[in-house]
């Protein structure tokens, strides 16, 4: 996985098969066109994935969890909480404050988030993968009742979400140590 720093030098872990982080060696445009409305959703979705997890892959502590902006935002505060929003969406798991999960603790790492970001990715494919029709409901939480929205509506707002915070990890970045680049 790139470090973000455009220069491809950082580690670059083996992706499962449902995980479509890949490493680059340079900029990266986005995903080429895929067949089928599903691929072209999923491929996106995982660009943007792959970009915010290489803005924060390699990030020096402590400014990695230092907020850059007045809001308090920082990188791995981005990754934490997106980390819930994959589990809350595809995996139907409650988030208990979603406040919290943009504020990373003092026990938090970027491997350890990193990890966590991979393996609920990865759980996501996984049910993006068997979802055959995208007007079907995505896994809703128990404490919600009712049907949840459909994959589709879901695959849509997770491209708007991660993309939006993909842009702050951008700026954030950039505030840091100047990488630029996806």
């Amino acid at each position: 996985m790139s470090t973000g720093t455009g220069t491809g030098t950082g580690p670059s872990p083996t992706p499962s098969p449902h995980t479509r982080f890949r490493p680059r060696a340079r900029d990266a445009g986005p995903p080429s066109s895929e067949p089928g409305e599903k691929a072209t959703l999923c491929a996106f979705l995982d660009y943007l994935r792959d970009s915010l997890a290489g803005k924060v892959a390699g990030a020096p502590e402590p400014q990695v969890r230092t907020g850059g902006v007045p809001s308090g935002t920082s990188l791995l505060g981005l990754l934490k909480h997106l980390t819930s929003v994959e589990r809350f969406y595809f995996l139907g798991e409650e988030a208990e404050r979603w406040p919290a999960t943009l504020r990373p603790s003092a026990e938090d790492t970027v491997d350890g988030l990193l990890d966590a970001y991979r393996t609920a990715v990865e759980r996501a494919n996984e049910v993006i993968d068997a979802c055959q029709d995208l007007d079907l409901p995505a896994p809703r939480p128990p404490r919600r009742g009712g049907p949840g929205p459909s994959m589709r509506w879901v695959l849509v707002h997770m491209i708007e979400e991660t993309g939006r915070h993909a842009g702050h990890a951008d700026i954030l970045r950039e505030q840091i140590d100047g990488s630029t680049g996806r």
